[in-house]
């Protein structure tokens, strides 16, 4: 058992590196790998993705704060963005993370394979809607983060996949989209954590060492390392060339989340 939670902060080191570099909350990344590691501890399958979920949306919640520091330190985080969108995120993400504790884990995983399949499209093809309109008001900002929050929480990502295309389509700089996509995860982790603490909370048959879905030596084996990295990639995202990194990045994303459906149908 020990040597498996090794692994964790070696994780940690690429999912908070990640965060930083491309404003996502790590989540797309963390979750495939501890589906994979706790497929292979022999968790009981029933429980393997919820664990995940919860367990990635729980590091987010520091890796957020580090990545939204860093970016902030760089004038790049549009706080006034955050605090129209964030009622929404917190009420989509908490909710959709309560539903998603009651979906079996082969539905549930297809959901997330699928999810995964577009947002790597989208950053191979590096989506980049035109700018056609100004932000929306409260009440417009209000249901779209409700709409951001839900899908994120299927996921258990910071919502940078459609938070950050919706800022560039409302004609927000790519540097402040990716700097305030970093801040909005956390408030969609801080719910989203929430959300499957209580969604696990009486579930029976879970493995030791575990605090609703969120699994804790994973959690702090990924936090330690991952807000030490966090600020690492969001320095470097100002410095190297993201766009092909990205494009790469999507392709492994694609790898991944390939190897969770064959696993699925395995």
């Amino acid at each position: 058992m020990t040597l498996w939670w090794l692994t964790y902060p070696l994780l940690g080191i690429f999912g908070g590196f990640v965060a930083g570099l491309f404003g996502v909350g790590g989540g797309l990344t963390l979750v495939p790998f501890m589906y994979m590691l706790f497929v292979a501890q022999q968790f009981p399958p029933e429980h393997v993705m919820h664990l995940a979920l919860g367990t990635s949306m729980a590091t987010i919640v520091f890796t957020s704060i580090s990545s939204m520091r860093a970016h902030h330190a760089h004038g790049a985080v549009r706080w006034d963005v955050v605090r129209s969108l964030a009622p929404g995120l917190v009420l989509g993400t908490f909710g959709g993370s309560l539903v998603a504790g009651q979906v079996p884990t082969g539905p549930m995983t297809a959901i997330f394979v699928v999810i995964v399949y577009y947002a790597s499209l989208q950053m191979i093809l590096d989506f980049k809607p035109h700018a056609h309109r100004q932000l929306p008001g409260p009440l417009g900002l209000f249901g779209v983060g409700g709409i951001i929050g839900v899908i994120s929480s299927l996921v258990a990502a910071g919502g940078g996949f459609l938070s950050i295309p919706f800022m560039l389509f409302c004609n927000v700089a790519i540097h402040a989209a990716v700097g305030t996509s970093s801040a909005l995860g956390f408030p969609i982790a801080v719910a989203g954590a929430i959300g499957y603490i209580v969604a696990g909370w009486s579930d029976s048959g879970l493995p030791p060492y575990t605090l609703g879905y969120i699994y804790l030596p994973a959690f702090f084996g990924i936090v330690v390392m991952s807000i030490t990295m966090a600020p690492v990639g969001a320095r470097l995202a100002h410095r190297l060339p993201v766009k092909k990194l990205k494009r790469a990045f999507g392709g492994f994303l694609a790898l991944l989340a390939s190897k969770m459906l064959y696993s699925l149908i395995g």
